[in-house]
């Protein structure tokens, strides 16, 4: 296997472990607060912008030229 190929693997292991942990019970339970942030309330606000974050993590690394 490449070693770019290899690299590239090791980083979507590392971001997926990210996900795990960034979406797990005691790390998402510190975003459940009564709080309205621009008139929305903290913990969608919260677990949407992470969720695209991931996504925007994900398509930055699959798309990377070569």
């Amino acid at each position: 296997m490449p070693m770019r190929a290899t690299l590239l693997h090791q980083r979507l292991l590392g971001l997926f472990a990210l996900a795990l942990l960034l979406l797990n019970f005691p790390l998402l339970a510190l975003w459940d607060r009564d709080a309205l942030v621009l008139g929305l309330p903290l913990f969608p606000l919260a677990l949407f912008g992470l969720w695209a974050l991931l996504i925007a993590l994900l398509a930055w690394l699959m798309e990377r030229p070569d």
